[in-house]
């Protein structure tokens, strides 16, 4: 018995070295096969990561040892990090250890926070240092915006920038500490432009037109931005293709005393927009032909907390506009703040004419005073109501329950001019929503 314990307990260890060999070749294998790789596409391919986990794969193997230091993007964030001195450490030796040779064609600075001054500074020389072949720069963070911008202005090869510099602290009134977009910037080959938390300044006409000073703006993006001294922002381009705006463009407060308008209007003109798409509240006036080129709308308004009629005539207005959409993309809340427009039924669109796609997002409302005051707009349209209609609205006020998901009539309207459009209904909200009772 004991001569065949061992025997099949020795059968039992050859299986599993033979099994680890086995694993060991395979590995070998595929060491194999990503070290036949040439360094360019290891290179390129380490690009794409953070440069945390970048230099982190120095220990796969001696080939791999120095590769980070030849890696043509810098990705810098600090959530990557436990603290903000282990992020500024590892900032720091990166700068100082990354091969000198080897061209900087994109940086990215995630900060989401405030920035000691001297990293900030040591970083910005960097850049300043390698700026002749960079291509893309991104840089998030609160402070040091002054000197950020004069760094931008030193990059005329960027054809991507996006910069994101709210004050320290979030101020609602104006400070010196809000950033100032600068009236113009030198750069030529700039492409794609993506700006928060910026404040553009008006000039004598009572007009800020801040992007004229890029002839080959193909993509732009707003967001949470302010103005000064002015009441209308001009998106002046005639190669502007995609334009997205999140949340209106509010007017800059001088005072507490002052009683201006809060939002200010924006002005395109842009012929060949494509494709646009606007996230927040409907209370952006939009003017201009810019509207009447774009063949693909965004809407989605799921984060405003109070409903009008003013709101939905915004979003009318900006209907008939759109002479040439072709796919159009709302939330089921966009189309009850339309609902609710006066008299809706009886306009007439002259647009819309070659929909050809019609996308509904269902959504929930985030809070109840949406849904009430969408609900009170309605029951001021009962006179045009039959009394089964009101009886039916004022009973779902008082149970507090939403309005419905998809008004009726609403998809109609929106297909009048063009009645073969096809109708996609989608949800996140699977809890919240029953697609197959949905009614259009």
């Amino acid at each position: 018995m004991r001569r065949a314990y061992d025997s099949s307990k020795k059968i039992r260890i050859q299986e599993k070295m033979k099994k680890i060999r086995q694993c060991e070749t395979e590995n070998e294998e595929n060491e194999d096969k990503l070290s036949d790789l040439p360094e360019c596409v290891i290179l390129h391919i380490l690009s794409f990561l953070d440069s945390k986990h970048a230099v982190q794969t120095c220990v796969l193997s001696t080939r791999w040892k120095h590769l980070w230091a030849r890696i043509p993007t810098l990705i810098l964030h600090s959530s990557n990090f436990s603290t903000v001195k282990k992020f500024a450490i590892f900032v720091s030796n990166i700068l100082t250890l990354r091969n000198s040779s080897t061209s900087l064609q994109a940086l990215n600075l995630d900060r989401r926070g405030d920035i000691e001054p001297q990293l900030l500074k040591k970083i910005l020389n960097y850049i300043c240092s390698h700026n002749t072949h960079l291509h893309e720069l991104g840089i998030s963070l609160r402070g040091g915006s002054g000197f950020i911008l004069n760094c931008v202005s030193s990059c005329h090869a960027l054809t991507s920038l996006k910069l994101s510099l709210p004050p320290r602290g979030g101020h609602y009134y104006f400070t010196s500490e809000e950033t100032l977009f600068p009236k113009s910037l030198n750069l030529p080959l700039l492409t794609n432009l993506d700006l928060a938390n910026l404040v553009f300044c008006g000039g004598e006409s009572g007009c800020a037109d801040p992007f004229l000073a890029f002839p080959k703006l193909n993509s732009l993006g707003i967001r949470c931005c302010k103005i000064k001294d002015a009441q209308i922002l001009n998106i002046s381009s005639e190669t502007l293709v995609n334009l997205a705006i999140h949340y209106p463009l509010e007017k800059m407060k001088l005072s507490y005393h002052d009683t201006s308008s809060k939002f200010a209007k924006i002005e395109l003109s842009t012929p060949s927009l494509c494709t646009f798409t606007f996230i927040g509240s409907l209370i952006q006036k939009i003017c201009g032909s810019g509207l009447s080129s774009v063949k693909q709308v965004n809407i989605d308004d799921s984060h405003q907390l109070y409903a009008s009629a003013g709101n939905g005539l915004i979003l009318l207005s900006w209907l008939l506009d759109f002479a040439n959409v072709e796919s159009f993309r709302v939330t089921s809340t966009t189309l009850q703040i339309l609902s609710i427009v006066p008299d809706l039924s009886k306009v007439k669109l002259h647009s819309l004419c070659n929909l050809k796609s019609l996308v509904i997002e269902m959504i929930p409302f985030h809070d109840g005073s949406s849904s009430r005051s969408i609900v009170d707009a309605l029951l001021k349209k009962d006179a045009a109501m039959s009394s089964k209609e009101v009886a039916k609205l004022r009973k779902t006020f008082k149970a507090r329950l939403e309005p419905p998901a998809i008004p009726n009539g609403i998809v109609d309207f929106l297909r009048q001019n063009s009645p073969s459009a096809e109708v996609n209904i989608f949800t996140d909200y699977s809890d919240c929503f029953n697609l197959k009772q949905v009614v259009i």
